[in-house]
């Protein structure tokens, strides 16, 4: 009985430190993904970009997430469509990606992609504020002072 004891623990042990290791070389391999990405975008291969950032948004990456939505808002690499690009702010704003609460409140504010509404505007620039973006708290203290 002790033997088994034992070798399950000996078991369970090696594949927590496998799966931790095997988790460490995925998240290594998106970075990789992610920063070959903003390299094709920063040349203007936007093409290149989405094909590297699409599969890593699909997977939840939030900053894949929000720089597909900037394509999709900008028309960078794909055809320009504002639904498109509020779906991967939502998904990436919902992890408490800074930058796309940011753009998400933008696009509510502007009727962009979404009905126009003010309070989901000024509750995004809030959140994004709140994270640490500056231009979150700018759009916030401009949807305060009604303007």
């Amino acid at each position: 009985m002790k033997f088994t004891k034992t070798l399950l623990t000996t078991a369970l042990f090696s594949f927590s430190v496998l799966s931790a290791s095997q988790m460490a070389y995925a998240v290594s391999d998106q970075e990789t993904q992610f920063q070959q990405g903003l390299e094709a975008a920063e040349r203007g291969n936007f093409a290149t970009a989405l094909q590297l950032w699409k599969p890593l948004a699909e997977q939840g990456n939030a900053s894949a997430q929000s720089n597909l939505a900037l394509m999709y808002r900008k028309g960078q690499g794909v055809k320009q469509d504002y639904f498109q690009a509020v779906k991967w702010y939502q998904k990436a704003a919902e992890q408490g990606d800074a930058s796309a609460q940011n753009n998400l409140g933008i696009m509510y504010r502007l009727g962009k992609g979404v009905k126009q509404d003010d309070n989901l505007a000024k509750m995004w620039a809030g959140k994004a504020c709140e994270n640490g973006e500056q231009n979150g708290c700018d759009v916030y203290r401009m949807l305060n002072e009604g303007k």
